[in-house]
């Protein structure tokens, strides 16, 4: 399963928005080529690893808990802690499918979609069954989604630092290839053409005509 161009060209579009680094607009040497560089992440896949072995264990201490407190609580947080899940869970499963294919394959617009959901939708839901007292915290659910905001702060940071990477790493090949091309098609030579002087190339003498 794939993300759909269009999708991927926004998501690219907006990597190379947000995470190129303006500074760098070019590669120092020309024959600083690391195309064997691996720019994955290792924090960051560690860290999806165990998230994987850790959401069932998440998601079924979330669900026992609801069930056990789902008569002392109001009809509206009842609502809210039942949407919740269920998004959170859907969000979760795509999520770590764009972290695995966008850190593994080095493939930038599905890590980017990884760092999207995880800072705009997975963290601010955790944080808000974390702290919520409405929602009768306990124990157990306070202690499980602690760990789970630590896996989706580590994640966040770490796909941040690896998608500025990746980034900058395409526009220095593109910098590269486009050295290349220049150096297998040059440019016609450029004529100097002055007022009263016979055109010639610049690099040689000028004579007046």
């Amino acid at each position: 399963m794939a993300l759909p161009e269009p999708l991927r060209r926004r998501l690219g579009s907006f990597s190379r928005t947000v995470f190129s680094d303006a500074r760098r607009t070019a590669p120092p040497h020309p024959g600083d080529r690391a195309d064997n560089e691996i720019l994955s992440s290792l924090p960051l896949q560690m860290s999806l690893y165990f998230n994987v072995y850790f959401f069932p264990f998440w998601w079924l201490s979330t669900v026992v808990m609801l069930h056990l407190k789902y008569p002392a609580l109001s009809d509206y947080y009842k609502f809210i802690l039942i949407t919740i899940v269920i998004l959170a869970s859907l969000i979760e499963v795509i999520r770590l499918y764009l972290g695995y294919m966008g850190n593994l394959q080095e493939k930038v617009p599905e890590l980017a979609g990884f760092w999207l959901l995880s800072l705009l939708l997975q963290l601010p839901m955790i944080l808000f069954l974390l702290f919520n007292e409405g929602l009768k915290i306990q124990l157990l659910e306070r202690a499980v989604h602690i760990v789970f905001v630590l896996f989706l702060t580590i994640q966040v940071v770490a796909a941040f630092v690896t998608l500025k990477r990746m980034v900058n790493k395409l526009a220095t090949r593109f910098c590269l290839n486009e050295f290349d091309q220049l150096e297998e098609h040059p440019l016609p030579d450029v004529y100097s053409l002055r007022k009263g002087e016979r055109a010639v190339p610049m690099a040689g003498r000028v004579h007046p005509g």
